[in-house]
Formats: C-alpha cells, sequence, structure tokens
C-alpha cells in the first residue's frame, strides 16, 4: 500500500493542477494576511473560501483520478495484491497530497507574516486541521460514487450534485425548516441536523472559535453553549473523524463485492 502511496502522491504532485491549487491559497494568503489589518477578518474570509473549495477540489480530483488511472488500477488488480491496499494508496495518496498544497499554500504567508508568535495560531491551525478533513472526507465520497458508477459522465455528475447538495442545497432546507417550525424546540434537531453536513459542522467550529458566535443570533447561543465547550469540541472533532472513516468503510465493502 505504502508503494502505491507514493506513486499516486507523486503523480499528483507532478501535474500542473496541484501547482496550481498551491499557488491559488499561497496568493489568496498574501493578499488576505498582508493587506488586512485584522487577523480575525482574514480567517472568516479564508474560512468561507476553503469550506467551499476544498470539498469541490477534493471530489473533483477524487472522481478525475480514478476514471483517469482505471486502466492502471485494473493492470495492479491482476497482479497478488490486495484490492484494498490499490484504492486505500490511491486515497491516501490524493488526499495528502491536497492537504499538503493547502497547508503550505496557507502556512508559509502565515509564517511569514510571524502569526506563528501571536494566539491566532491557534485560529488559523483549526482552519487548517479543519480543511484538512474536509479533503479527507470529500476525497472518499466522490471515491465511492466513482466506484458505483461505471459511466464517466454520470459519475462526474453524481459528484459535484453531492457537493453542491452538501455545500448549497442542505443549508437551503434547513433553514426552512427552521423557519417554518420555529414555535416548535428545535435545539437537538439543529445540533443533530449540524452534525450530518461536515461543511456546516465545519463552518461553525472555526465561528465559534473566533467567539463571533453572537452573529447567529439564538442558533448561535444552542451552538455556543455545546459547541463551544471542550466536550462539543471533542465530539465535533469525532463527527468529522466518523465522517472519514464511514465512506471509506463503505468504499471497501464496495470492494470485495466489485467485479472489475
Amino acid at each position: 500500500m505504502l508503494k502505491i502511496l507514493k506513486y499516486s502522491f507523486y503523480d499528483l504532485m507532478r501535474s500542473r493542477w496541484s501547482y496550481v491549487y498551491f499557488l491559488f491559497y499561497l496568493i489568496l494568503g498574501f493578499v488576505l494576511l498582508f493587506l488586512n489589518n485584522d487577523v480575525d477578518k482574514a480567517v472568516i474570509t479564508l474560512m468561507n473560501i476553503i469550506i467551499v473549495l476544498t470539498p469541490l477540489i477534493g471530489t473533483i480530483f477524487g472522481v478525475m483520478y480514478y476514471y483517469n488511472s482505471k486502466e492502471f488500477t485494473e493492470l495492479l488488480l491482476a497482479q497478488p495484491i490486495n484490492r484494498s491496499k490499490i484504492f486505500m494508496g490511491q486515497y491516501l495518496g490524493i488526499s495528502i497530497s491536497l492537504t499538503l498544497s493547502l497547508v503550505l499554500g496557507l502556512g508559509i504567508p502565515f509564517v511569514l507574516y510571524g502569526l506563528f508568535k501571536s494566539t491566532a495560531i491557534f485560529n488559523f491551525s483549526l482552519l487548517l486541521v479543519v480543511g484538512a478533513f474536509l479533503n479527507f472526507i470529500f476525497v472518499a465520497l466522490s471515491y465511492n460514487i466513482a466506484l458505483s458508477t461505471e459511466n464517466k459522465i454520470k459519475g462526474f455528475g453524481y459528484a459535484i450534485l453531492m457537493w453542491l447538495f452538501l455545500a448549497v442545497i442542505y443549508d437551503g432546507i434547513f433553514l426552512t425548516f427552521l423557519v417554518v417550525f420555529n414555535s416548535y424546540p428545535l435545539d437537538k434537531f439543529s445540533l443533530a441536523a449540524t452534525m450530518f453536513n461536515p461543511i456546516d459542522l465545519s463552518r461553525i467550529l472555526i465561528l465559534l472559535k473566533l467567539d463571533i458566535s453572537a452573529l447567529l443570533g439564538y442558533t448561535g447561543a444552542v451552538f455556543r453553549k455545546f459547541f463551544g465547550t471542550n466536550l462539543g469540541m471533542m465530539i465535533s472533532m469525532g463527527v468529522l473523524m466518523l465522517w472519514v472513516m464511514l465512506p471509506v468503510l463503505r468504499m471497501n465493502l464496495k470492494l470485495r463485492k466489485k467485479d472489475f
């Protein structure tokens, strides 16, 4: 598995799109940190970009790599190699390379700006951790979609639809439900609904860490009461880990039954 991971990692690192992805975050980090006097505002802007763009890039890279390397993967499957090791190596190679581009692209401006000596390092570190989780989650989800769909066009379509649902449509449904049933106690429902969307969960974790939950009104007070505690933070990180583990587990189960 390590050899396949290394191959997938170096294959993606040689891709020009990996450099474009890295340069985008590098330029964005320099612009926001060096032209903005308020670090918290820069982190909020980065958050709004990361929680939308990172899942999209992870989804596209995951589907694209699976379909483009399908013939090579089938050649590997003809060898006496465990198929789970092949796909886990590819999955980890994609996720690690994307996470490295994100961390280096934003980390270099952060270090040069000198923020590692301030309290902002904790907020910035959480931003990078959340971005890494989103990479691993959406690459796993996209691989599941690709494994379930032989048609390349349908696979891309389903993957983009999945990202669109979690990034945009889910929030609309959630807010509509809150408005329609605003006369009922929806505290527990709001918390549970947030857990079912890794993008929403990531956004709330960062907003509460920046201590601007007052902008969220009553809902923010509910989230602050739960997510603001150490236990809430641990549970939230645990849920993000489940969002990584469950698609990976489903991927391995799918591999056992799939006929290549």
